[in-house]
């Protein structure tokens, strides 16, 4: 049995830093807090390779007295508490005194300090733990710490870091949040020897809001102000309009210190639910000042998480500040109107040429005056509007439907149309109808010779689709379409059967299936647009776009840097221009950062086609007899036709059984 002994203090403190240190902006996140701590109006922060190599943070806060400084570097030292009942009355960010002990036993440190009182400053270095030299040196009033090649004497933990870029991003994220939550400081972040962020420190949070975010947040956001005699809210909301897809522009500040509690998100999100889509999440940016009795900050060495003495209390408080800041706000999107005159497009070369709308104007005017022939025609039995015109699409080879939906069958519409009229016509006993129904056109049967009383009794049955019925391709001739419901459900007899489709649901399942298989044998177009869509990133979204960015390319997109955080985007694939809009790029970038996303080129060609279901023709629009043929003829040939993209049936049966019990036909 192996002995029991106590750890030398060098492995102690690489234990500890385990805990505190995971990555290098875990480093800056502490000394900049430290900085903060020590009243400093100014910090400057400086990393190189993503801060693995360097790491540098400047302030002019009030320094460390030079018999004091090895004392920093030992494990608890701390200036910021001094008992055990300072811990229930914490106000600085950092307490634990774990710091610059756990970064110093896996770095190699330089301190720089000097006090307002002290005529010379300090200069101490420290190599994975070990003291290197401590000397007097000339230096301006503050403290200036380098940490250089981080976890370089346990090359385990460094296989573990990410990327420059990725640790970078981290780190910029960090340093970003930092100056969210302390405007009254001035910080600069600069990122292999380039200026990323320099905020003011003029006490103006929307100042840093529209720096770190951009212009379109910043002009989106509804203050909050609420103060109580416990719990004090101060801060801006979004409106709905600049939701995103995940909670990572859900900020919340509690004393100065940036936090994660399932208690205020909950509250923010049930009090946006009445005016937020499913799934879709706000943007805040609120700062809490809590009694420091009411919280319980000791709970993780990194101090992302605490403990409300009273969470019912926050709970609704966040609740009704949010709730409140919403209420009797016009919060209707604006319509740029001009937008859709000046982003014509500019046609790259390409293999087809889909017009930007489904469908045209042109169609709609035609029905509009088909409903006026009707009306003049009211007394025939067959108004003309029974044998349509060749639709538009068919003429002019340009609509959404002629591109996605090509119909297999070479038979005329119209002369099928003629045909059902003149056996309808032949039929004895037909009844006129003084006001034909433009909503629901109905193709009487032709006589079979049945007689209505000799029905037939059936027994209800599962009907199985694959097995030689419905998706047959000698069964698509016997198909009868009966005409379209509501505007948005297609009517379809077959074989003792009665299907209703939902056009929506059907030409989402088409399009996807067409995209993908477009995606994978790349067999895809791009379509420039002017002027381009310009994309404000954060840091992380950056990041992003820049790991992705070729399966973007690969599949139409045209993506390239427009200074700062801004991209443009001047191409697009030629099957999504009608819906690349800034809202549909965001919406892709977000799901990128959604926890279990693999590098898989499958798993963005599968969003891309997602996204492209929202260019299928919605409910209420009203198709032609051809369109509706194609898309069903379209919608059968695809393996698994029953359900779109998002799981919603495209196909519901009833059995002519069915219908004669309602009828009481059958008893």
């Amino acid at each position: 049995m192996p002995n029991i002994t106590v750890l030398d203090q060098n492995t102690i403190n690489k234990i500890a830093a385990g805990e505190v240190v995971e990555r290098p902006a875990s480093v800056v996140k502490e000394l900049l807090e430290n900085a903060i701590d020590a009243k400093a109006t100014a910090v400057t922060v400086e990393i190189k390779d993503g801060g693995t190599t360097f790491i540098r943070v400047t302030d002019n806060g009030w320094g460390i007295p030079k018999e004091e400084v090895p004392l920093a570097f030992l494990r608890h030292s701390t200036s910021k508490i001094k008992t055990v009942e300072d811990l229930f009355t914490v106000a600085s960010l950092g307490f634990r005194g774990e710091a610059l002990a756990s970064i110093a036993s896996v770095s190699q440190v330089e301190l720089i300090t000097k006090t307002s009182t002290g005529l010379t400053g300090t200069r101490y270095q420290i190599d994975g733990g070990e003291e290197r030299s401590l000397e007097e040196i000339g230096a301006p009033e503050g403290t200036t710490f380098i940490a250089r090649n981080l976890f370089y004497n346990t090359p385990a933990r460094k296989k573990f870091l990410k990327t420059p870029a990725t640790e970078g991003a981290h780190v910029a994220d960090l340093v970003e949040k930092l100056a969210l939550s302390h405007p009254e400081v001035s910080i600069r972040f600069i990122q292999n020897n380039q200026n990323k962020l320099h905020t003011s420190g003029n006490h103006n949070l929307k100042d840093i809001v529209y720096t770190v975010f951009g212009r379109e947040i910043a002009s989106n956001l509804l203050e909050v102000s609420v103060k109580k005699k416990e719990v004090s809210i101060e801060g801006h909301i979004g409106k709905p309009v600049i939701a995103r897809g995940n909670r990572n522009y859900e900020n919340y500040f509690i004393n100065g210190r940036y936090i994660k509690s399932s208690v205020i998100s909950r509250a923010i999100e049930e009090a946006y639910k009445p005016f937020m889509m499913q799934h879709k999440y706000p943007f805040t940016m609120l700062h809490f000042s809590i009694e420091p009795e009411l919280l319980d900050v000791n709970v993780h060495p990194t101090k992302m998480e605490l403990r409300f003495r009273d969470g019912e209390l926050i709970y609704q408080t966040v609740y009704q500040a949010v709730s409140g800041a919403l209420a009797h706000k016009e919060l209707i999107p604006e319509v740029e109107l001009i937008k859709r005159v000046e982003e014509k497009p500019v046609f790259a070369a390409r293999k087809h040429e889909p017009a930007p709308e489904p469908f045209e104007k042109r169609r709609i005017m035609a029905m509009q005056q088909a409903a006026t022939e009707e009306k003049q025609e009211a007394g025939s039995l067959f108004p003309k509007r029974l044998v349509p015109p060749k639709p538009s699409f068919v003429r002019e080879g340009n609509d959404l439907l002629e591109n996605w939906l090509k119909p297999e069958s070479g038979s005329s519409e119209k002369e099928g149309f003629q045909k059902l009229s003149e056996s309808v016509a032949a039929k004895p006993g037909g009844e006129r109808s003084s006001e034909p129904s433009s909503e629901l056109v109905i193709y009487p049967a032709a006589d079979r010779g049945e007689s209505s009383s000799s029905v037939k009794e059936e027994t209800p049955e599962q009907l199985d689709l694959f097995d030689g019925k419905l998706l047959e391709p000698k069964a698509r001739s016997m198909h009868k379409l009966i005409g379209q419901l509501f505007d948005t459900y297609w009517l379809v007899e077959f074989n003792g059967h009665l299907y209703i489709i939902d056009q929506h649901a059907a030409h989402e399942k088409v399009l996807y299936e067409k995209t993908m298989a477009t995606l994978k044998t790349r067999e895809y177009s791009s379509q420039l647009v002017s002027p381009p869509i310009i994309l404000t990133l954060n840091r992380n979204e950056e990041v992003l776009l820049t790991q992705h960015l070729k399966y973007f390319t690969d599949i139409g997109f045209e993506i390239e840097p427009f200074g700062g955080k801004e991209y443009a985007v001047r191409g697009v694939p030629a099957n999504l221009f009608s819906i690349a809009k800034k809202e549909l790029l965001i919406e892709m970038i977000d799901g990128l950062s959604e926890e279990g996303f693999s590098h898989n080129p499958d798993v963005i060609y599968e969003k891309v086609a997602s996204m492209s279901c929202k260019a299928a023709v919605k409910g209420g629009h009203r198709l032609s007899a051809a369109e509706a043929n194609q898309l069903i003829d379209q919608l059968l040939s695809l393996e698994n036709p029953y359900a779109c993209p998002h799981g919603r049936p495209t196909i519901i049966s009833m059995s002519k059984y069915e219908l004669e019990k309602k009828f009481k036909r059958i008893v």
